[in-house]
């Protein structure tokens, strides 16, 4: 693989994970009614969860949930479920079902993942943490569109639209990948594979485990199938930590529009690290030089690439690497390198971490549910007309991103229409809910949390965190953010009014 391939690559893997959606529906059912046939047999995860988990060892099983929960009776998949139980019998409250966003992002190793970045030993002792593959991902029946890493659609965030051409030549784009996606359904879930369906799993698990609640922790998209969990079974809900808040139960060209303008809040850390760093990168000696460079590099790379690397590659590369502050060394490196026109620079520089993703069939399988949850969940525009305009307009109010954020998807031309309407908000519940927020996030900006914390009402608390990326509990280094949260998983104490952890 050359390195222009490794830099699209990585970007898109980054974008991938991501990210990580009361009352009854208007139609379906709201309860995952009648009980799995069979409870769980515990045995030995797939080689490649141990080999990923490693050293921890998990546990795994399968639960049975139906493709459609209109027909029960129908046809039926079976769910991947993984299990880091509790050593302290003494002390286990109970279940943590995990999720680690997308959607498209596979959980089965997720319980080990917490470990190895310092998860509590009392939130080990109080819980056995339960990882997943949801519907249609990894183990759990995965879709696959026949996506390709070097194919023309290679990251669920559309690629910047430099003119109005671009906007309707991936219009194009978009088109052929959604009648693709339907082509290649052969066992019709593609239409089933929606948040609401994945939180009615949730509960069949929760029923399979013998639980009467669980509790849940949820990042990125993991925020939108928790909120949905917490307002479709409210009572069925424990303790509910949302990291990262997309800001509802689904993604919706607003929420994707939101990418533009978390870019733009988020990019002044990295040019603040870099103006520091100006005598070893040589980005710019101010926070507004290395922001100009940004303009400048990407529009030079329109014009004529450096080792294969076009402005659309490199912009998405700096969105996907502001997930992270670990990552800015990586960032200012490959930038570096290009601004020098450094095709072995370019090639040489490190990818970040690798993922399940990292393989076509995973990369193929991680587009392919964030497509059919993301399309499924809300109706999108048709008429590409509307995302010409948006586009224009995102591309002066939100310049690094926004012609991004804004351009089209396949959700235009997705051939379903949504089964339900999405999942409504239920403030009308136990107190129980905690969103957990960086003040500044690419995906997930802190408008999100802000918009989710309204409508939950007295339900939630948020707990703000002055720190900078996507993911803040365990995930981050502050150590009020990580101090409350642990609590309220351990003993159950809710902070009583919103809380900012400086």
């Amino acid at each position: 693989m050359t390195r222009s391939r490794g830099i699209r690559r990585s970007a898109a893997l980054a974008v991938v994970l991501g990210l990580g959606l009361g009352g009854s529906l208007a139609t379906g059912p709201a309860v995952a009614e009648g009980p799995p046939k069979r409870t769980p047999t515990w045995g030995a995860c797939p080689d490649d969860v141990v080999a990923e988990a490693a050293p921890t060892v998990l546990e795994c099983a399968t639960v049975p949930v139906p493709v459609d929960y209109g027909d029960p009776d129908g046809a039926g998949i079976d769910l991947m479920i993984s299990r880091l139980a509790s050593t302290d019998p003494d002390r286990r409250r109970g279940t943590l079902m995990l999720n680690p966003g997308g959607p498209g992002g596979s959980g089965l190793s997720q319980p080990a993942f917490l470990v190895s970045m310092g998860l509590p030993a009392s939130v080990l002792d109080t819980y056995d943490l339960i990882g997943m593959d949801t519907r249609g991902i990894g183990r759990s029946s995965p879709l696959a569109c026949g996506l390709t890493p070097d194919g023309p659609y290679f990251a669920n965030v559309p690629p910047y639209a430099v003119d109005d051409a671009a906007v309707l030549s991936q219009a194009k784009i978009a088109k052929k990948v959604a009648a693709q996606c339907e082509s290649k359904d052969t066992k019709g879930l593609l239409p089933h594979v929606t948040t609401a369906n994945a939180a009615r799993d949730l509960d069949r698990i929760r029923e399979a485990l013998g639980e009467e609640r669980t509790s849940y922790l949820g990042y990125s998209y993991g925020t939108s199938l928790g909120a949905a969990y917490a307002s479709m079974f409210p009572e069925r809900s424990d303790r509910i930590v949302l990291d990262s808040v997309i800001g509802d139960t689904h993604l919706d060209p607003e929420g994707m529009r939101r990418y533009a303008l978390g870019m733009e809040q988020t990019f002044p850390d990295f040019a603040r690290w870099a103006a520091d760093r100006h005598e070893s990168y040589g980005l710019g000696r101010t926070p507004a030089q290395v922001r100009r460079s940004y303009l400048d590099l990407a529009a030079r790379l329109d014009e004529k690439p450096v080792a294969g690397v076009n402005g659309v590659q490199f912009r998405q590369l700096v969105f996907a690497f502001l997930y992270k502050e670990t990552r800015y060394p990586q960032l200012a490196q490959q930038w570096q390198a290009l601004e020098n026109g450094d095709a072995a620079g370019v090639r040489a520089a490190a990818p970040p971490e690798p993922s399940a993703a990292d393989t076509p069939a995973g990369l193929d399988n991680s587009l392919s549910v964030f497509m059919a949850v993301t399309c499924n969940d809300v109706d999108w525009p048709e008429k590409v007309g509307v995302y010409r305009k948006a586009v224009a307009e995102h591309r002066e109010r939100y310049p690094l991103f926004g012609a991004a954020a804004a351009n089209i998807n396949p959700c235009a031309f997705w051939p379903y229409a949504p089964a339900e309407p999405p999942v409504a908000i239920d403030d009308d519940g136990p107190r129980n809910i905690l969103l957990v927020q960086n003040v500044h996030d690419v995906p997930t900006p802190y408008v999100g949390a802000k918009a989710l914390r309204k409508k939950f009402a007295d339900r939630s608390r948020l707990l703000s965190v002055a720190d900078s990326g996507h993911g803040s509990y365990v995930l981050g280094d502050n150590a009020c953010g990580l101090n409350t949260t642990t609590r309220y998983l351990v003993e159950g104490k809710l902070p009583r009014k919103d809380t900012f952890c400086r």
